[in-house]
């Protein structure tokens, strides 16, 4: 798929199909969302692998209620974590710029979406989401107190083919100076 129609045509998907995830086919996802650029090329993103109904429907349940309808219908949630005070940071442990830490939002961004295409371009749908009870499902996840978890993503294979929403003109969204 060209780069193009991989960006126009990618959409956030909220029903799958009961097919997995295929293992070998997660793996390249990964290892073209590893070329997502980073801060200082420090490579923050970290993925943990939930799948199995039970697994998901107890993690939809007890840490995401507000998209367990989502959540539900994936065959495989992806955590998404980042390293935590490396991005933002000098070698001394100075911030580099005023927004701190907050880079590492930029980065782990960066590498979700990535990994989203990535999926899209191999016919895997998938969806970002935010809403989640992040303390608690970083300790059922055992994520390691040095990492953070920002996102999930759920994934599998598309059940719909949501319309493009509607766009805001490039002359809303572009101010020359």
């Amino acid at each position: 798929m060209e780069l193009k129609d991989c960006i126009l045509t990618r959409r956030s998907i909220r029903k799958f199909t009961d097919e997995p995830v295929d293992h070998e086919a997660l793996e390249e996802i990964i290892a073209q969302a590893a070329y997502a650029p980073s801060w200082k090329n420090t490579q923050i993103s970290r993925y943990y692998v939930i799948e199995g109904r039970e697994a998901i429907d107890k993690l939809a349940a007890e840490y995401a209620p507000f998209n367990a309808r989502t959540v539900s219908t994936a065959t495989m949630l992806i955590a998404v974590a980042v390293v935590k005070n490396r991005c933002g940071y000098e070698r001394d442990g100075s911030f580099t710029t005023d927004r701190g830490d907050g880079w590492q939002m930029f980065d782990a961004g960066i590498a979700s979406q990535t990994f989203c295409l990535a999926a899209h371009d191999m016919g895997i749908g998938t969806v970002i989401l935010g809403i989640f009870d992040r303390p608690n499902l970083e300790k059922y996840l055992e994520i390691p107190p040095e990492q953070e978890l920002v996102a999930l993503i759920a994934c599998g294979h598309p059940a719909e083919e949501p319309k493009a929403p509607r766009r805001k003109a490039v002359a809303d969204l572009l101010t020359y100076k």
